[in-house]
């Protein structure tokens, strides 16, 4: 399929990770930045085997760090010290999104700012380490 024909065709890209303590980084995902339990499939021993949230219309999936195939691919980022991309997750208000996760917890690593391109927003790094980047641009809107 060519980069053109795609644009006739609904894709949807659900970003996945790995987490050491996924019950407990889900369980804060939900409370920090508003995610909702969609289908969580447990593990042996407490672990996560596989499991999806929701943020209105958009999707992640995670798990528990295991030393498996997909393991061996992707890493959590306190296993490997830095992350090589962050997810963008659109909000409709910005500000009340940033107090919610500042009051939980979440290490803001780049205060609210309006951008250049005409959004608001910020950046996060939740307890084991992954960036999030919040604001209200929405690249599918017309400009």
């Amino acid at each position: 399929m060519s980069a053109q024909s795609t644009a006739t065709v609904r894709v949807t890209i659900v970003p996945t990770m790995r987490y050491r303590d996924a019950p407990k980084m889900i369980d804060w995902l939900c409370n920090a930045f508003g995610f909702e339990k969609h289908f969580v499939v447990p593990g042996e021993g407490g672990e996560i085997a596989h499991a999806q949230l929701t943020f209105g219309n958009g999707m992640i999936m995670c798990g528990s760090a295991r030393d498996d195939d997909w393991g061996k691919l992707v890493k959590p980022v306190a296993d490997v010290g830095t992350t090589t991309g962050a997810a963008y997750v659109i909000v409709r208000d910005v500000d009340a999104h940033y107090a919610r996760a500042k009051a939980a917890g979440a290490q803001i690593v780049r205060e609210l700012e309006n951008t250049p391109y005409g959004s608001r927003e910020y950046a996060a790094r939740d307890p084991e380490g992954q960036v999030w980047d919040f604001g209200t641009y929405d690249p599918w809107a017309p400009h």
